[in-house]
C-alpha cells in the first residue's frame, strides 16, 4: 500500500524520556563502571580481548551493531539522493575529514607530545580513522540530518579503505622526513580496515535498510515511524552504554595506572575535537547548509573511528604499547566531549533559520 506522508517525530518531539534527559549521567556511569571493572578485575580485559576475530572484539562489535541499527533504521533511504546532490556538503566534508583533520592531528601530536613517540604515533593513527559508527548517535541527539549522516559515513568508509594506509605512510614517514623529524614504520592491513568497515557500518546499514523496506511495504510509513521506530529507538542508547562500558573495561587498568600519561594524551585530543567541530559548524553556516546538515558536517568531521584506531595500534605495535594506550584514550575523551558538543549544537540552533526545536 502507498506510504502516507507523516511528520518526522524527531522534528516534532514530545516529552523527553528519562534515558534521554539524563544521558550524560548514564554515559559517565558507564565509563566509571568500565574503568572500575577493568581495574578491579584485570582478567576481564584479557577475557574481552581474547574474544576477537581478525582484530575485532566481538563483544564490542555486538554493542556497536545494537547501537547503530536503530539509528540507521530511521533513515529515509529514498531521500539520500538529495544529500548526494549537495556538492557543497560533500566537498566540504571530504576536505575537512581527509585533508584538514589528519593534518591538524599531526600538528597537535608533535606540539603536545614531542618527547613521547609512541603516544604521538597513536594520536596520528586516531586522526586518520574517520568516524563511521558513534557519530550517528551524536548526530541523532543533536537533531542532525539522518540521511546526510548515512551518506557521509558511507563516503568516509570508502575513503577509509582507500586512503588510510596511504595517509598513514605519509604522516608517519614521508612528512616527518621532509620536516627533519623522526619517522615511524607501520604496516596497515587493507583487509583489516575493510573488515572493520563492513562490520561496523555495512551490517547495520543493510539491516536498517531492510527493516524500513519490509516495514513500509507491509504496514506503511505511518505504522513504521509512529509504532515500530519508537520501540527500536532506546536500543541505540543501550548499545552505546554497553559499548562504552566494555571499551573502558578493556583498558581500565592501563588508564587508571598511568594518569599523567592519560592527561598528556587527552590535552591534544580535547583541542582536536573542539576545534574540528567548530570548523565544521562555521563552514556549514558560511555555506548556508542549514542547521541539520551543518550539525551533521560538524559531527562527522570531529568524530573518529576509535575501534579501527585501537585495532590497528594493537595489531601493529602490540596490546601493551603506547600507541594502543593512545587509541584507548581516544574514546575516553571523545565520548564526554562530543556529548557536551551535542548541547553546544542545540544551543547554536538559534543562529539558524527553521532549525528543529528538539531531538
Amino acid at each position: 500500500m502507498p506510504s502516507k506522508t507523516v511528520p518526522d517525530a524527531r522534528r516534532n518531539p514530545g516529552k523527553l524520556s528519562t534515558l534521554d534527559r539524563f544521558l550524560p549521567v548514564w554515559i559517565l556511569l558507564a565509563m566509571g563502571l568500565g574503568l572500575g571493572l577493568g581495574r578491579l578485575v584485570p582478567s576481564l580485559g584479557h577475557w574481552l580481548d581474547s574474544m576477537s576475530v581478525a582484530g575485532i572484539s566481538m563483544p564490542i562489535a555486538l554493542g556497536l551493531l545494537v547501537m547503530m541499527y536503530p539509528v540507521l533504521a530511521k533513515v529515509r533511504f529514498t531521500e539520500v539522493g538529495s544529500v548526494a546532490a549537495d556538492k557543497k556538503l560533500m566537498i566540504t566534508s571530504l576536505v575537512i575529514n581527509w585533508l584538514l583533520a589528519p593534518a591538524f592531528m599531526f600538528l597537535l601530536a608533535w606540539v603536545f607530545l614531542p618527547d613521547l613517540p609512541e603516544y604521538r604515533t597513536g594520536l596520528i593513527i586516531v586522526g586518520l580513522a574517520r568516524c563511521i559508527a558513534m557519530v550517528l548517535i551524536w548526530n541523532e541527539l543533536a537533531c542532525g540530518d539522518r540521511e546526510a549522516a548515512a551518506v557521509l559515513v558511507a563516503i568516509n568508509s570508502v575513503f577509509q579503505v582507500l586512503a588510510f594506509g596511504v595517509l598513514g605512510w605519509f604522516y608517519l614517514q614521508v612528512l616527518p622526513a621532509w620536516l627533519g623529524l623522526p619517522t615511524t614504520s607501520a604496516e596497515f592491513s587493507i583487509g583489516a580496515i575493510t573488515l572493520s568497515v563492513l562490520v561496523f557500518l555495512g551490517l547495520p546499514l543493510l539491516a536498517g535498510y531492510l527493516t524500513r523496506f519490509v516495514g513500509e511495504k507491509t504496514k506503511g510509513r505511518e505504522w513504521y515511524e509512529n509504532r515500530l521506530l519508537p520501540q527500536l529507538g532506546p536500543w541505540a542508547l543501550y548499545g552505546l552504554l554497553f559499548t562504552i562500558a566494555l571499551l573502558f573495561a578493556l583498558q581500565g587498568e592501563a588508564i587508571t595506572s598511568k594518569p599523567w600519561d592519560v592527561l598528556r594524551i587527552a590535552l591534544p585530543l580535547l583541542v582536536y575535537f573542539v576545534v574540528v567541530f567548530g570548523v565544521g559548524m562555521l563552514s556549514g553556516k558560511a555555506l548556508n547548509l542549514g542547521y541539520e546538515r551543518t550539525t551533521t558536517l560538524a559531527f562527522t568531521a570531529a568524530g573518529n573511528n576509535f575501534e579501527l584506531a585501537i585495532a590497528v595500534a594493537i595489531a601493529t605495535f602490540g596490546a601493551s604499547s603506547g600507541q594502543a594506550l593512545a587509541g584507548v584514550v581516544g574514546p575516553l575523551i571523545e565520548v564526554p566531549i562530543l556529548v557536551a558538543l551535542v548541547y553546544v549544537a542545540l544551543w547554536a540552533r538559534k543562529f539558524f533559520r527553521n532549525a528543529p526545536r528538539r531531538i
